[in-house]
């Protein structure tokens, strides 16, 4: 491929690999310590990483504050659909982000655990329960796959066990993108079918 012919085999393979990375969990964050080196590569080479991404249909959001790099795809094709409760969930995790971030200096990385979002969710006064184990396990595991948060602890069943997030979760859920949630949430309290699938607009997967 002409694009790639100013670089040395090792990093035709590293450019690739990245793109492919990018293809399949949208983004890569610089405090996340297995891509941190693919975060600096993509930006000594974001020139020709967004004239090849730009073909494929899809263009990258680098935001060199938060330390992340983001694949979205410009024809709004292959976003990942998530059932109303996944969403909160995630609407969860983007106010807690923000509530620790006020209390913690600029470099802390930002720490929860299970019962605050337990907490948060019973907050929103959304049903009398706290969310099942197995809504809120498959949730999480969503979005460890797309880089935005990372379980410090293996048995995600107990309120103190911890997660990581990471400062991509700016970008997939955005403030336009709370106040739609918010609605969302609004309107099954009106009574609202709890299977009703809505966009992530920002978590935007090949598969």
């Amino acid at each position: 491929m002409e694009l790639l012919q100013g670089l040395s085999q090792g990093d035709k393979e590293n450019f690739r690999r990245i793109c492919n990375k990018l293809i399949s969990v949208c983004f890569i964050c610089k405090k996340k310590e297995d891509t941190r080196s693919d975060y600096y590569f993509l930006l000594r080479h974001k020139q020709l990483f967004k004239q090849y991404i730009e073909i494929l249909g899809y263009k990258l959001n680098i935001n060199e504050e938060y330390g992340v790099i983001q694949l979205v795809n410009q024809q709004n094709y292959n976003r990942i659909n998530l059932k109303l409760f996944e969403s909160i969930i995630l609407l969860i995790l983007r106010i807690l982000y923000d509530e620790k971030k006020r209390e913690l200096s600029l470099d802390n990385d930002i720490i929860i655990d299970v019962g605050e979002i337990q907490d948060k969710f019973m907050a929103l006064k959304i049903r009398d329960k706290l969310i099942d184990k197995t809504t809120l396990g498959n949730a999480l595991r969503i979005f460890r796959r797309f880089q935005l948060l990372e379980p410090l602890d293996k048995d995600l069943t107990r309120a103190d066990s911890r997660i990581l997030l990471y400062d991509s979760i700016l970008m997939a859920v955005k403030v336009d993108d709370i106040k739609e949630a918010y609605g969302k949430i609004e309107i099954y309290r009106k009574g609202g079918d709890t299977d009703e699938e809505t966009d992530a607009d920002e978590v935007d997967p090949l598969a």
